[in-house]
């Protein structure tokens, strides 16, 4: 028997397979789809079984030295999937199956994750004997119980335990668990559904065993959640599975507690926040078939799940589908491969959907279903826009005059208060007044960030972190000053003017631990505190039912971004988390504090108007040619030598012009913002087009010229 194996190498050049032999050991064993170590050179690697055949190679092989782990493999639509992303990101095979698996199963990874065994004692048939008065306190463990864990027993008394197994009294008896516990929650029975909410049920379930793509376009409050419970309580009933995507780790606790509370069983969780262990058994129990329900962030969507039935996407809209790293998928792109291999639904829900996603819906490419109503019949919380230009002539900087006064209502009224700032840490910027000296990064060209409670400068592109020196390094005066505002600062200001307020943060820096961000959105949902502010995770899809006042802080962070999406980013965060406010029976109010208040895209967001901005932002993009009327690519050329990178971008820019045609669009060279990163140079060239081919079999070409040269490395994105 020999073998094809896609060797795990990070060179692109060797991205294909190689035969290897199978020794006879091994033979009942081997699957498609496995990882296996092989020998390669003068080294040992892993690499992905992608073929399995009798038939004797014409050359002398090598066998192959061992299975890293029998109960994984990838199964033959995960193979097909891998060969889809690469075709649709042009990553490298190896590096699309290496993104599919947790890091505790893929290969070339030294973690040595392996399945937890508990030990259980079971009580054999025996006659009346005599036991010591040890033996018998561990027996009495046994009264109206089958079998007991051996480590209680051990309690009680080491010693009995190990006389009453070597008289075979006892019996041990060792079965797996699994990791992640599920917290214990009441059971919870179907809501009768709104006549909007009925309305949308029964439109998804038309499409049930179709491979349909459907926009749930529903305010927020609207209860999109029900109606993805109640068609997916259906899809079960039919014997399938459903696959759901959120788009944050702090969108899951609450999530995952409203489905284990209608579903009790049959639930795995997929997300960075567990453990390896965790996601290594949640992969293996949905690779066994044991699993109805997968509930994860981006990477969920290559869950080894099978016959599904239906896949939805919560907060559809959201740039964290978007991965960043390579391969650079959307996980949008996957997920319409996955419903139209299983035939499925696909259902896009938000209250604020993508601009492309809306025009699909418009243009009946998808199904559109709107829900234009809260479930509890209340109104759309009142929005408020504060000219923070008029604050600071009355030294209002952080909290403008309208937003304190109405914490201190809220405070007073025991009502709950979301606040959103979009930074973390503590000052943006760190400088001498004395010499001018500036704390910067010293791989990037970008200035540090303050966190305070470390007492520590970070860059938040490459990691790079320092201590803060009491003194100015340069001049050695007491002469430091703190400029910008993040969530750190934010929160301080916060204790001196609100000394009464119980203040809670959540951002990426009081997350880190695991377990944090259930923690914190669990003690805030029992009211233990009256103060929630964070960046945008405080934004999507959490429901506090107390909380009445939602305060943004410069909302104008985003607004001025150099991306073509910074007006549809700012008008959805916004949107979003004004929707946090007054879900319950209370009467909810938004304050938007900003310098400019009569920007068109914040008065869409006081109007609380979808298809004003929707009519204002898609005739911009039709006159600048962005999306949705073109589709973007984006070149970025990174490299340590700055006359090298910039003669090999001009190359590029010549190359795309001799080969792609007038009607293909083509931006720059220009610096990328930032220009220097992690001690690399960068430039990026835009593409605008509106067919793909032949524009992909050039940037393949193109592609696969620079994958030999080592001084310069290229990235190709296309953007959804």
């Amino acid at each position: 028997m020999y073998v094809d194996v896609l060797v795990e190498i990070k060179n692109k050049q060797i991205d294909r397979t190689f035969t290897y032999l199978v020794p006879l050991s091994l033979q009942d064993k081997i699957k498609l789809g496995m990882i296996v170590k092989v020998p390669f050179g003068s080294k040992q690697v892993e690499g992905y079984v992608l073929k399995i055949t009798n038939e004797v190679a014409n050359i002398k092989v090598k066998e192959i030295i061992g299975i890293k782990n029998e109960d994984i493999n990838l199964n033959q639509e995960l193979l097909e999937l891998g060969k889809f992303l690469q075709e649709e990101s042009l990553c490298s095979l190896s590096s699309a199956y290496a993104t599919m698996l947790p890091k505790a199963i893929k290969a070339k990874n030294n973690t040595n994750v392996k399945k937890k065994y508990v030990t259980y004692l079971v009580k054999n048939e025996f006659l009346e004997k005599k036991f010591s008065k040890a033996q018998i306190e561990v027996l009495k463990l046994f009264v109206d119980k089958d079998k007991i864990l051996k480590k209680d027993a051990l309690l009680v008394s080491q010693s009995a335990v190990k006389t009453l197994l070597n008289k075979k009294i006892l019996k041990e008896e060792t079965k797996e668990i699994y990791r992640y516990n599920f917290k214990k929650v009441e059971p919870d029975e179907k809501k009768k559904l709104t006549l909007e909410q009925e309305k949308a049920y029964l439109k998804i379930k038309s499409y049930l065993g179709s491979n349909k793509t459907i926009l749930l376009h529903g305010v927020t409050g609207s209860g999109k959640t029900e109606v993805y419970l109640q068609i997916i309580e259906q899809v079960i009933n039919n014997g399938q599975t459903a696959l759901v995507l959120v788009p944050e780790i702090s969108l899951t606790p609450q999530f995952v507690e409203r489905f284990s509370a209608r579903f009790n069983k049959g639930i795995a969780l997929l997300h960075s926040g567990l453990s390896d262990g965790e996601r290594y058994d949640e992969w293996r129990r949905i690779n066994a078939g044991d699993v109805k329900i997968v509930i994860g962030v981006r990477s969920a969507i290559f869950a080894p799940l099978t016959n599904i039935g239906i896949i939805i996407f919560d907060e559809e809209h959201s740039l964290s589908y978007k991965q960043e790293n390579n391969p650079k998928y959307h996980a949008l792109a996957i997920a319409l491969k996955r419903s139209k291999t299983w035939n499925c639904p696909l259902v896009l829900g938000s209250a604020t959907p993508s601009l492309n996603t809306i025009s699909r819906a418009l243009k009946k490419v998808y199904e559109y279903v709107p829900i234009i109503k809260r479930a509890n019949g209340g109104d759309l919380p009142l929005i408020t826009l504060v000219d923070m230009s008029e604050e600071m002539k009355h030294n209002h900087l952080i909290l403008s005059r309208a937003l304190e006064s109405e914490i201190n209502k809220c405070l007073e009224k025991k009502e709950q208060i979301v606040l959103l700032l979009n930074r973390r840490g503590h000052s943006l910027i760190v400088t001498c007044s004395n010499c001018g000296y500036t704390y910067t990064c010293s791989n990037c060209d970008i200035t540090l960030t303050y966190h305070k409670n470390k007492n520590q400068l970070r860059c938040h592109y490459c990691g790079y972190t320092i201590y803060k020196d009491k003194v100015c390094p340069k001049c050695h005066e007491d002469a430091l000053n703190y400029y910008g505002l993040g969530t750190e600062k934010l929160e301080e200001y916060l204790h001196k003017i609100f000394p009464q307020a119980k203040i809670l943060r959540m951002d990426a820096d009081t997350t880190q631990n695991k377990g944090k961000y259930e923690e914190i959105i669990d003690t805030f949902y029992k009211g233990n505190y009256d103060i929630l502010l964070g960046t945008q995770m405080v934004s999507k899809g959490l429901d506090f039912p107390n909380v009445t006042l939602v305060g943004i802080i410069n909302a104008d962070n985003a607004l001025f971004m150099p991306d073509y999406k910074s007006n549809e980013n700012t008008f959805s965060l916004l949107m979003q988390a004004s929707g946090r406010a007054g879900r319950a029976k209370k009467k909810g109010h938004v304050i938007i504090q900003s310098f400019n208040i009569t920007h068109p895209v914040l008065q869409c967001v006081k109007e609380n108007n979808y298809f004003k901005f929707f009519k204002y932002e898609m005739n911009l993009r039709k006159i600048l040619k962005y999306p949705p009327y073109y589709f973007l690519v984006q070149l970025k050329l990174k490299g340590r030598n700055y006359e090298i990178l910039t003669q090999e971008i001009k190359k590029i820019k010549y190359y795309l012009d001799e080969k792609l045609d007038n009607d293909v669009i083509i931006l720059g060279p220009a610096t990328s913002n930032p220009f220097f990163i992690n001690n690399y140079y960068q430039y990026e060239i835009l593409i605008k087009y509106k067919k793909i081919e032949p524009l992909k079999t050039i940037l393949k070409q193109l592609d696969s010229l620079y994958v030999v040269k080592n001084n310069v490395s290229l990235d190709i994105d296309f953007f959804y």
